[in-house]
């Protein structure tokens, strides 16, 4: 095993480790921002927007993420749907963000939809009961209860969203993954950029499963 190449290409997996954080940070928020607006939709009163809810979420978990990113990059040009550049990124960097996006959004509405539903019902009928309206329950004491409950979840959500990154090379951003294979390329070794890959992995998905078990102890301490 030879690892002297880092001496030359270490900067490549740095920026691809800053990439692999940033587009997972990007994924979470609009994840959460369209899983919020998925679960709402999943948990409302009315038939037809439950059933679109249900749909999006089944097709977006029962199909794989591989697939959707390939659908998104490659599928839509074909019928005049292009993901532009901005920002300072690619296309292929904003194409990819959105896939995960959207992929996350599904479980993230799975995941409030429980922490939502685990609050006691007895909350609503007694708000209900003082004269609060059905959405200024649910808007002032229902969902933040909610959110409350499935922030462990979510945390979790965040460390798989770094993991399921990998994919988004196939398309050519320069994340892990594609540091990796640039660095397979470029000296012609196999195994050791997959294991420098390996590693930073290891130490980013090791070190948010440490902060996320801080929240669940501080989120348990506040409870009890």
């Amino acid at each position: 095993m030879d690892f002297s190449f880092l001496t030359n290409y270490y900067s490549v997996f740095i920026e691809g480790t800053k990439f692999t954080i940033l587009v997972s940070a990007i994924a979470l928020i609009f994840g959460c921002i369209i899983g919020m607006l998925v679960c709402l939709l999943k948990i409302s009163t009315s038939k037809i927007l439950r059933g679109i809810a249900t749909v999006y979420i089944e097709i977006l978990r029962g199909t794989p993420i591989l697939v959707q990113i390939y659908i998104l990059y490659f599928g839509l040009p074909q019928i005049g749907i292009n993901f532009p550049g901005m920002f300072g990124f690619t296309s292929a960097f904003i194409t990819g963000a959105f896939g995960l996006s959207i992929n996350s959004s599904a479980y993230v509405a799975e995941i409030l939809r429980g922490g939502i539903q685990s609050v006691d019902k007895g909350q609503m009928e007694a708000s209900r009961s003082l004269g609060l309206s059905y959405l200024s329950t649910m808007v002032h004491i229902i969902v933040p209860q909610g959110i409350k409950n499935a922030l462990p979840s979510l945390a979790n959500e965040f460390i798989a969203l770094v993991k399921e990154s990998a994919i988004i090379s196939i398309v050519g951003v320069q994340e892990i993954m594609f540091s990796s294979n640039t660095v397979r390329i470029a000296t012609y070794k196999a195994m050791e950029p997959y294991i420098v890959a390996a590693i930073i992995y290891f130490v980013l998905t090791f070190t948010l499963s440490k902060l996320v078990g801080l929240l669940e102890n501080k989120l348990a301490l506040s409870n009890g």
